[in-house]
């Protein structure tokens, strides 16, 4: 990277920790003000800084937009779908992803088993909202108000005897969810089928997606496929990490207690 170029972009960090007047970027990059002032200038002309009436500057509008454009063209399955593979050729268990639009999740994903028995589910098909692990981290994601309000206009079907029966025990399920980084189904949706899964954060924090591992009975016990908890939480965290190009994404809510 060219000296210049690196320094311009030593100016983006440095702004983001509030805004600076020409001496405090000329010091900071150890350059003399004219340099300092001929690459704020450069960046001001594309709109990536912005100077304020009190002559300093701050992070211009353009930087945003162009960090949301990226964000929305961020395709969540494409980068996900290899480490689904990954996974599932360890596990040999099905893999799914999931993403939350209004009230329903739905199924973008999907690597099946390599056993005879196959699952259900497809591609596009909306879940079980109030039973599926892959739901479960997608509301508990959701600030508290949202999750509430989701909650209480849900219907509560009793697909088995482990169903969710109503919105109370719903809301105390996702806050465990919240709590543990994890959830799961075990029998709820169909006696025969358990899941495990774990929820896929961006750059913010909050959860974009959900992924999890389902197998039948007849293949692992709930007992084995809950072992695989370890393995379905570092796959979600790479995902994350890829998606949101950060080390360690986090809870919003939790980063504030830290």
């Amino acid at each position: 990277m060219s000296q210049t170029v690196d320094r311009a972009l030593s100016i983006l960090p440095l702004l983001a920790e509030g805004p600076a007047d020409l001496g405090q970027v000329a010091e900071r990059l150890g350059v003399h003000k004219s340099t300092a002032l001929r690459l704020l200038r450069t960046l001001h002309e594309h709109g990536l800084v912005y100077r304020q009436r009190d002559q300093r500057y701050r992070l211009g509008a353009r930087l945003f937009a162009l960090a949301q454009e990226a964000t929305e063209n961020l395709d969540v399955r494409e980068i996900a779908h290899p480490h689904l593979v990954a996974l599932n050729e360890r596990c040999g268990h099905t893999v799914h992803l999931a993403v939350r639009e209004d009230d329903e999740v739905l199924y973008i994903d999907k690597v099946d088993s390599r056993y005879p028995v196959r699952m259900y589910s497809r591609i596009g098909r909306p879940v079980a909202i109030t039973v599926a692990a892959v739901a479960k981290l997608l509301l508990a994601g959701a600030p508290e108000a949202e999750r509430r309000a989701v909650a209480e206009r849900l219907d509560y079907p009793m697909y088995t005897a482990r169903s969710t029966p109503d919105a109370a025990s719903y809301l105390k399920e996702l806050a465990t969810v919240r709590e543990q980084g994890w959830a799961t189904d075990l029998g709820g949706h169909e006696e025969s089928i358990n899941c495990v899964g774990a929820p896929i954060r961006g750059a913010d924090g909050r959860v974009v997606a959900a992924m999890s591992v389902s197998a039948p009975n007849v293949v692992v016990s709930a007992d084995e496929l809950l072992a695989l908890l370890p393995l379905v939480r570092r796959t979600a965290d790479a995902i994350s990490r890829e998606y949101s190009g950060t080390t360690h994404p986090k809870d919003p809510e939790e980063a504030t207690h830290e």
